[in-house]
């Protein structure tokens, strides 16, 4: 999926100085997405990426602020899309989406980056959050409350 693609080319190009698309593409592979030189100079225009000058005289990719907003606001649309109802059992917030959404909501919950939340697991319409406490699920499981459609 685009979108879960976007989102790794941000969390690569802020983790990693890469420099180059095929530096690039090597990053993304190794993660396990497949893709061509054309998907990532695509990838690249979309997310508006620039090359900003390094301290040793190199380039590198980096996002814009706009950039990361997008794909933010992409990942919302999608959970609010697809999210049907949740609840609290201690610290596991179980979370019901659409058939066949678990996955793109899944990936939204982590774009989130809710400090709480110490992992995901999705299957076919259901998604576990697991988070560090039991006050902490009550608080996301109610942020979460507020997407029902």
């Amino acid at each position: 999926m685009k979108t879960n693609r976007h989102s790794k080319i941000l969390e690569l190009i802020a983790k990693y100085p890469i420099t180059t698309q095929e530096e690039l593409i090597e990053h993304l592979r190794a993660q396990g997405y497949e893709v061509t030189q054309s998907t990532v100079s695509r990838d690249i225009k979309q997310l508006r990426l620039s090359k900003t000058l390094l301290s040793d005289g190199k380039y590198r990719y980096q996002a814009s602020a706009a950039s990361e907003r997008g794909v933010k606001n992409n990942f919302v649309q999608i959970f609010t899309t697809s999210f049907v109802s949740c609840e609290c059992a201690q610290n596991i917030v179980v979370i019901k989406t659409l058939s066949g959404m678990a996955s793109a909501a899944c990936a939204a919950i982590d774009s989130l980056d809710y400090d709480s939340i110490i992992g995901t697991l999705a299957g076919e319409d259901t998604i576990m959050a697991v988070c560090k406490d039991e006050n902490s699920a009550r608080v996301c499981a109610e942020d979460f409350s507020k997407y029902i459609r």
